[in-house]
């Protein structure tokens, strides 16, 4: 925007251009014209004093001052409008005569040491102009020729003129030049504003119609009759004003059609929200029952699981014929695939409805994915398969995340592998990644076969539900097909990606990431690396995949490998890995070979059979593992410590009767066989065992006797096992602190934390794990019991070692209760302050400090400083009612000593 209107423009366009050029000419010509008056003034008064000189000299000869004064009178009256005043002096610049009287002669004199002149002289200034002419005479000699005749100058006239008349014509000019000026700038306003009119007028109308078209006033228009460029700028507006208005038409036609389309399409949405709302609540009510449909099939599964395999168990532990045990064997290992396809179905139904929460825990990554191969070695071992891991040393093996999901997800992969594989090899490779972030870790595991590959056209559908690569697998190899697409989910909400890269006849390998957060503290057991370290060891193994494996981990611990013997070279230790077709004879021959040269041999075996690994260490090893062999076990046998030997799959042995929990235990399950069971299992490994059927009846028998576990059932008739829970815990019976564990079949998500909030102590799922229930029942044997108010040790010490007067002053200590109660209580409902309250205090202080109740001791003492530091009642209400507590403790407690 601009500084200045169009209007005040207009008149600076106009009016400044003419009053400068008006001044200009005005003052040029004024000053001009006093330039000309002033030279028609010397020239008037050059007239004048040029004759005078003239004249004056015959009278100067004679030096006749009357006439010379005569003289300078006349002239000086004849001439008195331009004359001033006449001075003549003589050739030594005295003054002879002057016309009037003047105040200062000196300054038409001429200056000393200056000659007088030869002509007329002007001198000028601001106020006079001063004429100066000689008066010469004549010097002529008789004998004296013309040219040597010459004017000698016998004095000067000085005459000064005045330029009033001058003056008053210049004055007179300068003021007709300024009416001149101020006439023309007259006329240049007027036309200013004539042109302002013509101009500014139709643009601030032009304006003001523009500013009613933004408010919305479409119809306005600039109406009055202009010319040139005003006509075209009025027209230009109307027409915008013309179009915005049928515009302004056409866009309100089209807001109230969508106007009108959004009313039904929102109407619509309005019918459709309340589909989907009923859609909603339709899936959620399917939702729901699908849950109560796996959490019934489950708890009916599983109930009848558990006896199968629970009797099972118990089978085994009685004396048994061979072909009983491989049968009971068989039952149980059927039982627990029927378990497993169980546990895969409820697996799926929870990340369908992602409900699967990931625990964030630390752990060992190398311990972890051994558990899993030692895990499916042996079934690898029985079809003849070599199977290998292979950690790289870059990769960080204290990690933080889920290490049963990751389990998971590695046995589905190496289970599958080891199935569909009828021999070579499987094996799996860890490798390190760049992560995202420095306190993570990024993984890539691969896991290979050589087993049947899979097509391209197959592997669209391997990651679907209940299906496989072809229908014929299912029924060769069985599985529900379930496994893959757990696999995916889980890698998937573990924020990593599963890929598979494979062939058909040749094999596969699928591979996925993951990205864990780095532990701060190492995990593992600690390995003897300054004493492997600089050890020459001899590794002879058929199969490359392990040799690669093992020959990687040795030299990760800085050993020297060596896969032939070299002369000369002193071996530490000899390792012989051995395939599942290698004849045991062929074994005891190269250990044989390597005893001859005094090496220590250690085994690596493709078997779990106790009876080999016995043979093999009868023929000269010194130690025999199983592949894939385990890092830490691996270093102890090169260091020459004993290995734990492989398990046997014996019969299960009871536990011998020293070994019971002295304990009281009591049973609760409404299903006879499950009863049964549990009974059985607890009486192995607890002194007493007591049973009953429901709810009903454990609340009576928790009323009259005192446990030391209870087992509940949650699924019962009359009473359930919660609200059983409840009435005992709300009962000020023997059993209100009693560990009681939940034992159910239900297996969905959340049931333990839900069973955890409704009072339960534990959890325990069936079918039910001995170990599982060992581990309970060790835990709440060695509870220890929740701490009293009253240390009765610490009383006696305090009575001098007098158990009378230990009773006799705790008495004393309720009685002070008595007195102190009313006190408290009128503290806490406001009617007595901290000031009156505290002689009250201090000599209940006084009285807890030698009656064995340090906790009551010490909150008193807080009490008591607190008031002291000028505390109110009001900010110490919550100790005040953690007292009143502790005193209903402490005489509760003291009727079992008084």
């Amino acid at each position: 925007m601009t500084k200045y209107g169009l209007r005040a423009r207009i008149l600076a366009y106009t009016i400044i251009p003419t009053l400068i050029i008006g001044i200009l000419l005005a003052g040029y010509f004024s000053v001009s014209r006093y330039q000309q008056l002033e030279e028609v003034l010397i020239r008037q008064g050059v007239n004048v004093i040029e004759p005078l000189a003239l004249a004056s000299e015959l009278a100067l000869t004679s030096r006749n001052r009357e006439a010379l004064n005569r003289l300078l009178s006349t002239i000086h009256r004849n001439n008195s409008p331009l004359v001033k005043s006449i001075a003549l002096f003589d050739a030594q610049g005295r003054l002879l005569v002057t016309s009037n009287y003047h105040r200062d002669f000196n300054i038409m004199r001429l200056p000393e040491a200056v000659p007088i002149p030869r002509t007329t002289q002007v001198a000028s200034s601001d106020e006079e102009i001063i004429l100066r002419t000689p008066v010469l005479t004549d010097n002529i000699q008789a004998d004296a020729s013309w040219e040597d005749v010459s004017a000698v100058p016998i004095g000067y006239i000085a005459m000064q003129l005045t330029n009033d008349s001058a003056m008053l014509a210049h004055y007179k000019d300068s003021f007709f030049a300024g009416l001149i000026v101020l006439l023309g700038v007259s006329l240049s306003t007027l036309f200013g504003i004539r042109l302002i009119r013509g101009v500014s007028q139709p643009i601030t109308d032009m304006v003001s119609a523009i500013y009613k078209i933004r408010e919305g006033r479409l119809d306005t228009r600039v109406n009055g009759e202009f010319t040139g460029e005003m006509e075209m700028l009025k027209n230009g507006i109307n027409a915008m004003a013309k179009s915005l208005s049928e515009y302004h038409d056409e866009m309100q036609q089209n807001i109230d059609q969508a106007t009108s389309d959004l009313r039904e399409t929102l109407e619509q949405i309005e019918i459709q929200n309340i589909e989907l709302d009923m859609a909603k609540k339709r899936a959620q009510e399917a939702a729901r029952v699908k849950t109560e449909f796996l959490a019934n099939m489950s708890h009916e599964l599983r109930t009848p699981l558990n006896g199968v395999i629970g009797f099972a168990r118990q089978l085994q532990k009685t004396r048994l014929t061979s072909n009983q045990l491989d049968y009971l064997k068989t039952i149980e290992k059927s039982a627990q695939n029927l378990l497993g396809i169980i546990n895969d179905i409820l697996d799926f139904s929870k990340l369908e409805a992602g409900k699967l929460k990931m625990e964030q825990l630390p752990f060992s990554l190398r311990d972890t994915l051994q558990e899993v191969m030692t895990l499916l070695a042996p079934s690898a071992h029985d079809k003849g398969l070599e199977l290998s891991m292979r950690v790289d040393a870059a990769v960080h093996d204290a990690v933080i995340g889920d290490p049963l999901r990751l389990q998971q997800v590695l046995t589905n992969l190496v289970g599958n592998a080891v199935k569909f594989t009828e021999q070579g090899n499987v094996d799996v490779r860890v490798d390190a990644r760049p992560a995202s972030q420095p306190d993570r870790v990024s993984l890539r595991i691969h896991v290979q076969d050589t087993g049947i590959g899979i097509s391209d056209s197959q592997r669209r559908q391997l990651f679907q539900a209940f299906n496989q690569a072809d229908s014929s697998i299912s029924r060769r190899y069985g599985g529900t097909g379930l496994g893959l697409v757990i696999t995916q989910k889980l890698v998937h909400q573990m924020s990593g990606d599963i890929e598979l890269y494979s062939e058909l006849g040749s094999g596969s390998v699928f591979s996925f990431t993951l990205e864990l957060n780095r532990a701060s503290l190492p995990l593992a057991e600690s390995l003897p690396l300054a004493e492997l370290c600089d050890k020459t060891v001899l590794y002879l193994e058929e199969d490359n995949f392990s040799r690669r494996a093992t020959t990687a981990l040795l030299r990760e611990w800085g050993i020297q490998v060596l896969h032939e013997p070299y002369p000369g070279v002193v071996i530490d230790c000899a390792l012989l890995g051995f395939g599942p077709n290698t004849l045991p004879s062929q074994m005891e021959q190269a250990i044989q070979r390597q005893l001859a040269y005094d090496n220590k041999v250690v085994v690596l075996l493709s078997s779990t059979d106790p009876t080999l690994a016995d043979a093999l260490q009868a023929a000269g090893a010194e130690s025999c593992l199983s592949k894939p062999v385990h890092y830490q076990k691996l270093a102890q046998a090169l260091m020459g410590q004993e290995v734990a030997e492989p398990e046997a799959m014996l019969q299960i042995t009871l536990a011998p009767p020293s070994q019971k929990q002295p304990l009281r235990v009591l049973a609760v399950d409404d299903n006879p066989a499950n009863l049964k069971l549990i009974s059985a299992m607890l009486s192995e490994q607890v002194s007493q065992v007591e049973t009953c059927s429901n709810g009903q009846e454990a609340l009576n028998l928790a009323t009259i006797n005192r446990y030391d576990i209870i087992f509940m059932d949650i699924q019962m008739p009359l009473m359930d096992g919660i609200q059983a829970t409840r009435e005992i815990r709300s009962q000020d019976g023997p059993n209100a602190s009693t560990p009681i564990v939940a034992v159910t079949a239900h297996a969905i998500a959340g049931e333990r934390d839900r069973l955890m909030h409704q009072g339960m102590d534990d959890y325990l799922a069936k079918p039910i794990d001995e170990s599982i229930l060992a581990r309970i029942i060790e835990r709440f044997a060695h509870r220890p019991t929740p701490p009293g108010q009253i240390d009765w040790s610490l009383a006696v010490k305090q009575a001098a070692g007098k158990e009378p007067l230990a009773k006799e002053m705790l008495a004393l200590l309720l009685q002070s209760f008595d007195e102190f109660a009313p006190l408290l209580g009128a503290a806490l409902s406001g009617e007595l302050d901290e000031q009156r309250l505290y002689p009250a205090l201090h000599k209940l202080h006084g009285g807890t400090a030698y009656c064995g109740v340090p906790q009551l001791q010490a909150l008193v003492a807080q009490l008591e400083k607190a008031l002291l530091a000028k505390q109110g009642v009001d900010e110490l209400e919550p100790e005040l009612l953690e007292l009143e507590e502790r005193m209903g403790q402490v005489r509760e407690e003291a009727k079992g000593y008084l």
